[in-house]
């Protein structure tokens, strides 16, 4: 199954398989803490926040044990990445996304939903070298057997990098005025979020989109800063609390991950990204039921300039029986989905679907980040240099996939990142985008 192609040339890996165990410590929750109180301190680990750097707290301590206690289940396998990841593989009816209060009564789909198909005179040719292909980087070192869950572990270390409990993996939203086009919206513009976006148009009743986008490394100057690419199915009040968003893609985020690789993600919101939601599985929400695909894990290898590149395809859609949003990554691997119930608007129908990069710029130097979107480089360097989505597709109401014919772009700063879209017989409708943010013309 393709996971994540490479074009042109190719150097294949081996993988080899370890199979490890985990078992659940049985301490108390008293030794636990007094263990991470005396862990942390001993090693002069410090909570970061704006006012400066605080000891990090028992009691702060304790709260976090109880959050990572909610979302850390019983597994019946762990497995340590190259990476320094450890993937906990989880009886999939024991997945922390059953204890939403919205889902109280679902009963995970066992069925696989229909998979959209492509309705027109030709599909484009897809020219990607699809004989080699690659895993996650977990996958080196082991898989999760049938009927359990990669979950990707989060530690205290994750969270105390985060600004507070609340805002560990999600979206950081001020309440601002708007800096985007009202056509082409997005809650979190105007407060250090910059884009190069391509958007449907807005209004029009859409049943989830696809493409595929080559993967890259780019910079991160500052760790609660970002770097992503990712497809947006939205829904609702663009200028209210009541907007439905479902993404997913590839981001790099030393704050949510500790590290600087890119990695599968996921999100969701249902209150413009106000208290519901979050990234991949940190919280109840989005049920999986794939045993190979870690959402949050990193992805390898990555495209290199002029040289080889590494792409990755994404689809989400709403199954036309039962109402839930469904997620494919590769060449048609059901990862998981939203459950309808989770949902407001997004339970009827999306209304815009966007596709492009998006990054954080805090200024923390007084100046514009330098933290790279894509590849690091503008749109019009062009194929092997610049970062690109391809085959752009919507999917209509009959559960057809159609190749988007229109789009438009969108960039607040284009002296810092940029998009220049195109159509051919091979790529269908896409386009190039990115930048090196910092520069003579941004600053």
């Amino acid at each position: 199954m393709l996971l994540l192609q490479r074009i042109k040339r190719r150097d294949p890996s081996k993988e080899r398989s370890i199979n490890s165990s985990f078992s659940m410590s049985n301490s108390s929750s008293f030794l636990s803490i007094l263990f991470l109180f005396l862990f942390l301190h001993a090693t002069g680990v410090t909570a970061s926040n704006r006012a400066g750097d605080l000891h990090v707290s028992t009691l702060k301590l304790q709260r976090i044990q109880r959050y990572l206690d909610k979302i850390t289940k019983p597994a019946i396998r762990s497995i340590q990445s190259p990476d320094g990841d450890t993937i906990d593989c989880v009886p999939q009816h024991k997945q922390p996304a059953l204890n939403h209060p919205l889902l109280k009564n679902h009963k995970i789909q066992r069925v696989a939903p229909k998979m959209p198909t492509f309705r027109g005179e030709r599909k484009p040719r897809n020219y990607t070298d699809s004989g080699r292909h690659a895993w996650q980087t977990w996958h080196h070192v082991g898989h999760c057997p049938k009927g359990a869950v990669p979950i990707r572990r989060s530690s205290v270390q994750d969270v105390l990098r985060a600004k507070s409990l609340f805002h560990y993996g999600k979206k950081q939203v001020k309440s601002v005025p708007l800096a985007r086009n009202v056509d082409a919206p997005d809650v979190v513009s105007g407060n250090g979020h910059e884009h190069a976006i391509a958007y449907s148009g807005s209004g029009q009743e859409v049943y989830g989109a696809k493409a595929t986008i080559n993967v890259w490394d780019p910079s991160v100057q500052v760790e609660n800063e970002f770097s992503l690419s990712q497809v947006w199915i939205l829904s609702g009040s663009f200028n209210g609390s009541d907007l439905n968003s479902i993404e997913a893609g590839w981001q790099v985020s030393p704050e949510l991950y500790g590290d600087s690789r890119p990695r599968l993600f996921t999100y969701w919101t249902s209150d413009a990204y106000q208290a519901t939601g979050c990234y991949n599985l940190l919280c109840e929400g989005f049920i999986q039921t794939n045993s190979k695909i870690a959402i949050g894990a990193a992805i390898s290898p990555t495209s290199e300039f002029t040289g080889s590149q590494y792409d990755i395809t994404i689809l989400i859609w709403k199954d036309p029986k039962l109402g839930n949003w469904w997620l494919s990554f590769g060449e048609n691997m059901l990862v998981g989905y939203w459950p309808a119930e989770l949902f407001t608007h997004l339970s009827d129908h999306a209304t815009m679907v966007e596709w492009g990069g998006e990054v954080v710029n805090m200024r923390a130097n007084g100046a514009h980040t330098s933290t790279q979107m894509g590849s690091g480089h503008f749109a019009g360097d062009g194929f092997g240099k610049a970062s690109y989505f391809r085959n752009l597709e919507i999917v209509d109401l009959d559960n057809s996939l159609t190749a988007v014919q229109s789009i438009s772009t969108l960039a607040e700063n284009t002296n810092c990142y940029n998009i220049q879209n195109f159509q051919n017989q091979n790529w269908g409708t896409y386009f190039y985008y990115g930048g090196p943010g910092f520069n003579n013309l941004c600053r």
